[in-house]
């Protein structure tokens, strides 16, 4: 008898809950053949098995909620798994031996997708090729009907069932929007939270991008956009106002003398961070075909722990969504978050005179117990010079 145990799930996460089992007692299983899928409260995991055999017992049924090293399954073992893996190579390659078949590499189409998830798919009358599969070898998961679904949704308060006085949902929050929920309120519970605004004139930056954006795809063959200018902005105003770029460890500051910049992405399930490590080392080109890599896996629902893990400071773009101002909260145990927010044509004052400029607002949320007004200013005043004068980055002034 072989336990299976919930694997190592990445910094600071201890435990997980049991989304799907792709496998029933009684069922043969091969190594490295995913058994179940956990969700934590930052990606899902796929819990591979370890040996050949048959999986005699589910001691963590779905839903149930698991600790790090948990008992998940036993997997009762069969003769041929105990002869090791260079024999069971040697007896699936041989044709010869009496009895046995060799192995057939599974095709696409031969792909085993979780049972809650076809289920699911029956019950909403969806078909496999409607659906993209996030799991290995791009099976289809329930999150992945689940994300249809709530595509075709446009308004959850609608009717969802053919009774006509139905007009709400109670639907369990899944962990990441549970997680979501809890870090932000312990963020406005700790933190001495403040924001302080500004104002930016993007007219120089947009002029920039338009200059150069045919070439630098075609030579870089990635789109050139506005974050990796904000990004190389916060990068340079962090190394003059470094207690932005630290935090607090109960009665020590911890200052970060390197930028790992979070990126807040907003996907289906809800928002995550991936984080650009050393991004202050990064050129242009690599920090936007970074952050179009983790788009693609953000939506494909690919992001890996590693992927967010180790954040000193946040940007936020409200912006895409339309938001003209806001006030963004800390991604603790960070000290700053930077909201960006919609390029608004408007009237402003220039030289005596009134004319008409894409403008954006800028929101730096800070904790207080660490970071100054005057710092908070001065950080935002050095990323507006920056962004308005772009030589100023070249120049490190």
């Amino acid at each position: 008898m072989t336990e299976i145990h919930v694997p190592t799930l990445g910094e600071s996460v201890t435990e997980a809950t049991v989304a799907t089992w792709f496998k029933a007692p009684g069922d043969t299983v091969l190594i490295d053949e995913m058994l179940c899928e956990l969700e934590t409260d930052k990606v899902t995991v796929e819990v591979p098995c370890t040996i050949n055999g048959v999986l005699s017992e589910i001691i963590a049924q779905e839903g149930d909620t698991v600790g790090v090293s948990a008992v998940l399954a036993i997997v009762s073992e069969t003769e041929s798994s105990n002869t090791g893996p260079a024999s069971n190579t040697e007896k699936r390659n041989d044709p010869l031996i009496k009895g046995e078949q060799p192995l057939v590499e599974k095709k696409s189409t031969d792909i085993e997708h979780a049972p809650s998830a076809k289920k699911l798919m029956a019950e909403n009358d969806i078909v496999e090729s409607e659906v993209s599969g996030t799991g290995r070898d791009n099976r289809i998961m329930k999150q992945d009907v689940k994300s249809l679904l709530e595509s075709r949704t446009t308004n959850i308060l609608s009717v969802v069932n053919s009774d006509p006085g139905q007009r709400q949902e109670r639907i369990k929050m899944s962990r990441l929007r549970q997680t979501i929920a809890k870090r932000l309120k312990e963020a406005q519970n700790t933190a001495a939270m403040l924001t302080t605004y500004n104002e930016l004139d993007m007219s120089n930056i947009i002029q920039l991008r338009k200059n150069y954006k045919t070439e630098f795809e075609q030579k870089h063959g990635v789109k050139l956009g506005f974050m990796s200018f904000f990004i190389k902005a916060c990068c340079h105003a962090l190394i003059e106002v470094p207690e932005v770029n630290a935090r607090i460890d109960e009665n020590d500051i911890i200052f970060n003398r390197f930028v790992n910049m979070g990126v807040a992405v907003g996907t289906p399930n809800g928002l995550v961070v991936p984080v650009l490590k050393d991004a202050d080392k990064m050129s242009f080109a690599a920090i936007e075909q970074q952050i179009n890599n983790f788009g693609t896996k953000a939506k494909d629902g690919k992001l890996s722990m590693e992927d967010m893990q180790g954040g000193t400071f946040t940007i936020s773009n409200g912006g895409v969504y339309g938001s003209l101002m806001s006030s963004p909260i800390l991604n603790s145990p960070q000290s700053g978050i930077l909201g960006m927010h919609k390029i608004q044509e408007r009237p402003v004052a220039l030289n005596n005179e009134v004319v008409i400029k894409p403008m954006m607002y800028l929101a730096l949320s800070y904790d207080h117990r660490i970071v100054d007004g005057k710092g908070a200013v001065t950080f935002l005043v050095r990323i507006k010079a920056a962004l308005e004068d772009p030589s100023r980055l070249l120049m490190d002034l």
